[in-house]
């Protein structure tokens, strides 16, 4: 059973849809319609971002294949991505 979702092959986090806490396993179907898997090393609220990819402080995050802020830190596989670690493109630019 999956407990994560990706909607676009650029997508480099997912959105989960249980709580997801530290060790538990994330699994969601990849655009390969593959069933890829990893470990949660954070907590991550129900329908928040964990991160797929390793994603470098300074890299742009993508969620539905658009752009929706970059890291202001590094972003480890597995890590919940939100305010602590993500400033909106909007804020960047404004």
């Amino acid at each position: 059973m999956t407990n994560a979702v990706i909607l676009h092959p650029r997508d480099s986090v997912a959105i989960v849809t249980d709580n997801i806490y530290k060790g538990d396993t994330i699994t969601f179907i990849d655009n390969d319609g593959n069933i890829d898997t990893l470990q949660a090393t954070t907590n991550v609220p129900i329908y928040h971002k964990v991160a797929i990819i390793y994603i470098k402080k300074g890299e742009y995050v993508y969620k539905y294949g658009e752009i929706i802020g970059y890291a202001t830190k590094d972003i480890n596989m597995g890590e919940h991505v939100h305010e602590h670690n993500l400033e909106s493109v909007i804020t960047r630019n404004h």
